[in-house]
């Protein structure tokens, strides 16, 4: 054995047992099956327990029944609480009326954000491309109530936009758009219009975003390609552009379409007294006591997106986001 053996190994002797630490970061490093469920168990149970579970519950819930004469939750299977939710014409009334707002929410979002998306994706400067990003994101972080509670101010009939008519002469315009028996009001603070306009102006960010990833992943030379090939401009961003960014639209209407159908505080702070399906559920829940059927009610915009999301699916929606 020569010296320098022996000096290696009594250097390798004097060195201190591995720390606890580093064993378990050694234990870890060496099981990364074992890494991976350490790391997802958490999540994957407040998933399960918390999110699904209680989903789940909700969903037992409706299921239920309510006795009229003490009020209180009869827990035996019964299909009444939805054969009173399906058969009374107000809450279908409901369920149009969400739903015929959160496709027209949806579809002005999607106006809106496209030609802003293009710009953003095809035109803009790096610096300038930056300050619109920050623009859009800006009001995202204030505060949502804060900004329904100012658009109440803006839309109410002392507001600015009544003012601005007002100045232009055009004040009769205003009139005749409020008189309208559907859409209009006292005023737009109290009419579907207005509710309309804050809808539109708080989900319009989740729908650019989305669009703008989707356009800037349409290849140049695709472009060039269509263009080189006798492509007219409007040839090209129909068979081009659009089926490529279309997944894009998708994505954001997603969240358009989803927050649009559960929100409840636009209408019980912006529009008349017509119930949306979070308000109805709200007042069931919260006023009347009636849970089963406030779960029942919440099971018809859970099924709409599980529709909504299978399709969106099937039109590559996933693959944008």
């Amino acid at each position: 054995m020569t010296a320098n053996s022996i000096s290696q190994d009594a250097s390798r002797l004097a060195l201190p047992p591995p720390s606890l630490a580093r064993r378990i970061s050694s234990f870890f490093y060496k099981r990364p099956n074992v890494t991976l469920f350490a790391l997802l168990s958490l999540p994957l149970l407040w998933l399960l327990v918390i999110y699904i579970g209680s989903i789940a519950a909700m969903l037992v819930q409706s299921f239920y029944s309510l006795d009229p004469f003490s009020g209180r939750v009869v827990r035996q299977f019964t299909l009444s609480t939805y054969q009173s939710l399906f058969n009374n014409p107000s809450n279908m009334d409901i369920v149009g009326r969400t739903v015929l707002m959160a496709f027209l929410v949806t579809l002005m979002c999607a106006v809106i954000a496209f030609p802003l998306s293009y710009y953003f994706a095809r035109y803009a400067p790096k610096r300038v491309k930056s300050v619109l990003y920050l623009g859009v994101m800006l009001p995202l972080w204030s505060s949502y109530l804060v900004r329904v509670y100012a658009w109440k101010l803006i839309l109410a009939d002392e507001g600015i936009i009544s003012w601005f008519f007002t100045a232009l002469g055009l004040r009769g315009v205003l009139d005749a758009i409020l008189s309208i028996p559907v859409i209009g009001g006292s005023s737009l603070s109290f009419s579907f219009l207005g509710m309309f306009i804050v809808f539109v102006y708080i989900w319009l960010p989740y729908m650019i975003l989305p669009v703008t990833a989707a356009l800037e992943r349409v290849p140049k030379s695709l472009i060039e390609a269509s263009g080189d090939l006798g492509g007219r401009p409007s040839t090209t961003f129909w068979k081009v552009i659009l089926p490529l960014a279309f997944p894009g639209v998708i994505a954001g209407s997603i969240f358009t379409f989803s927050l649009t159908l559960g929100d409840y505080i636009i209408p019980q702070i912006i529009g008349n007294s017509s119930y949306f399906i979070g308000g109805a559920v709200y007042v069931f829940y919260g006023t009347a006591g009636n849970i089963p059927l406030a779960a029942a009610f919440t099971t018809i915009p859970i099924v709409i997106m599980i529709v909504y999301l299978l399709v969106a699916r099937r039109l590559g929606a996933f693959d944008a986001l």
